[in-house]
């Protein structure tokens, strides 16, 4: 397989948000499994939460402009 036909399939970035994905749930699940959530607990979560928003913002726009990183304009 060529580098691209990765580039093409978009493989990593797609394995890559599968992989945040799971990370992002199981650290749901463990806040939710707590029986006292402290203050810095429940700020992990929040960043967490945060940086998963962003980057699924970042995937999905690079997604809808067909996969280009070209952000030249003329």
């Amino acid at each position: 397989m060529t580098p691209e036909t990765l580039d093409k399939w978009l493989i990593v970035p797609r394995l890559m948000m599968i992989l945040m994905s799971c990370v992002y749930i199981r650290s749901v699940e463990w806040a939710l499994s707590q029986p006292d959530l402290t203050t810095q607990q429940a700020s992990l979560i929040s960043v967490i939460t945060g940086a998963m928003t962003g980057s699924l913002a970042l995937f999905l726009n690079k997604e809808s402009k067909g996969g280009s990183n070209d952000n030249t304009t003329t």
